[in-house]
């Protein structure tokens, strides 16, 4: 819990200043101050600070971040390919992917992955399965969604799913 409230000081104190730019006017930054203050002592009060509250970003979620980046790159491509070409070749397509996250940091983690990815949406969650809408027919591969969730599952260390393996792409 203390890692969770520093974490949490942190990530606040940083977004307030990023936010406001002002670092020369001590009654601003004094009103700041309060401000992270008082949204900590809520968030301890109402007890919603443990691990999946407070931000924590580590060397697994980075690496995830990056290949995500990658992935929202070459979809954002194919989007525009198809959507730019002659003969408009969209064949939109639902599908149910498969979940193994046990968790509900790496279930959202997952779905909202699916969701930044241009051409994709996650409609639904079920228990066990995600309800996907892609535009494209080949946005629809299992393999694909079989490898983002690992990914997804990996970054925020989800028991279910141990480590990605090296060398994987």
């Amino acid at each position: 819990m203390v890692r969770s409230i520093v974490v949490l000081l942190i990530v606040l104190a940083a977004y307030w200043l990023m936010l406001s730019g002002y670092f020369d006017k001590p009654v601003v930054l004094i009103m700041g101050v309060i401000s992270v203050l008082v949204v900590l002592g809520l968030s301890i009060r109402m007890k919603i600070l443990d691990a999946e509250t407070a931000p924590y970003f580590h060397g697994k979620a980075l690496g995830y971040y990056v290949w995500l980046f990658v992935e929202i790159i070459k979809a954002n491509m194919a989007v525009v390919k198809a959507v730019l070409s002659p003969d408009m070749e969209i064949s939109p397509k639902t599908t149910k992917v498969p979940m193994k996250q046990s968790t509900d940091l790496g279930r959202v983690t997952f779905a909202n992955s699916i969701t930044l990815t241009p051409g994709t949406i996650a409609v639904e969650m079920c228990d066990d399965t995600i309800l996907v809408h892609a535009l494209l027919s080949e946005m629809t591969d299992p393999a694909g969604f079989a490898e983002m969730g690992e990914r997804a599952g990996w970054a925020v260390s989800d028991p279910m799913l141990g480590t990605l393996e090296q060398g994987s792409t």
